[in-house]
């Protein structure tokens, strides 16, 4: 450890989860690489996909955009999910960047900043962004993409992601020529007829699996882990953190571990998070707090400077989210700043 908390990201994990993705889906990925590629560091992620053949990327705003450009060259094309927001489309152009318009307005305002590559997105039922079928533009110079995004695939059994995919395949035959993107990182596992042109993975690609669950296929990529910094006897009827959140029935042994919901360990993992620790997976006991956790290691050869691993390979970070009552993006996107990065591959 450099650090008394630190997020290593397996960047070869990476590349297998790209290629994986690529493979069962039978078309290109488009990686998505917003939210700082979901907390792992976009510059580093969208590099060693760009190494691997990806030549399309998404973000979500336009600042994330331009530090994408910034570190990716002149090559990828960038498209933002936001769109073309009042007053943003010359920033927009002057990165080389690409919007996906999501309203009519949008589309003015990209045409009267002279317009250029860009995409179209069609909302087949999500009511998130973009236009309605029946109300989606025509064909015009420069819309080079398609795209709508799947409500509920990570349930293969909702009908309703028949439903959308059908409702994009009639909506963007109005586009011909045109690349058509459907498939998120589970709609790649729904089938191949989802999969259109090209598809759009996030949280498969950085170690989540498609159905909110481990999966065998998908390589754990990112590990959260902290240095013990203190290791104390806890005697029968003493407390453990805030507002006595934990009391000790009989004398336990209880670890002071680096990490706290600054760092990204939630504090809805009280009374129920797990971590690694010691050789084997042990409760957090008290009140997660802002900059420490405490963990239960009684019997265990457990010393100060030990490593407990908060979620990774041997703590999967589906099942860390599960534990606190969130999803594996929450779980990647809350480890703060302070937490240093480390990259390895």
């Amino acid at each position: 450890m450099t650090a008394p908390a630190t997020l290593t990201v397996d960047l070869n994990a990476l590349a297998a989860n790209y290629r994986t993705l690529e493979a069962v889906g039978g078309v290109p990925v488009h990686p998505v690489v917003k939210a700082d590629a979901y907390g792992l560091g976009a510059e580093a992620c969208a590099r060693r996909l760009a190494a691997e053949g990806a030549r399309t990327f998404f973000v979500a705003r336009t600042r994330e955009g331009e530090r994408l450009r910034a570190a990716l060259g002149a090559g990828p094309a960038i498209y933002v999910l936001d769109g073309c927001l009042a007053g943003r489309a010359g920033r927009v152009r002057d990165a080389a960047l690409r919007p996906v318009l999501n309203t009519g307005e949008q589309l003015a305002e990209w045409t009267a900043a002279g317009g250029g590559a860009c995409g179209v997105q069609i909302d087949t039922g999500m009511n998130r962004l973009g236009f309605r079928p029946g109300d989606a533009p025509g064909p015009f110079p420069g819309l080079d993409l398609v795209l709508s995004h799947l409500a509920c695939a990570d349930d293969p059994a909702e009908p309703m992601n028949a439903r959308q995919r059908d409702a994009f395949a009639a909506a963007a035959e109005r586009y011909p020529g045109t690349v058509r993107s459907f498939a998120n990182s589970g709609g790649i596992f729904l089938g191949r007829d989802y999969g259109f042109d090209a598809s759009r993975p996030g949280i498969c690609l950085y170690g989540g699996g498609p159905e909110g669950r481990p999966d065998a296929r998908i390589r754990p990529v990112a590990t959260l882990a902290a240095e013990v910094l203190q290791v104390r006897e806890v005697p029968a009827g003493d407390s453990v953190g805030y507002s006595r959140g934990f009391i000790a029935e009989a004398p336990r042994r209880i670890a002071t571990v680096a990490a706290g919901y600054a760092d990204g360990v939630l504090r809805s993992y009280s009374p129920r998070g797990l971590v690694w620790v010691g050789g084997s997976l042990q409760p957090i006991v008290g009140r997660v707090s802002m900059d420490v956790c405490a963990v239960d290691v009684t019997g265990l050869e457990v010393a100060v400077g030990d490593t407990a691993e908060l979620f990774g390979a041997n703590r999967m970070l589906d099942d860390a989210a599960a534990t606190a009552g969130t999803v594996a993006w929450e779980l990647l996107t809350s480890v703060g700043p302070r937490v240093l990065r480390r990259y390895l591959g």
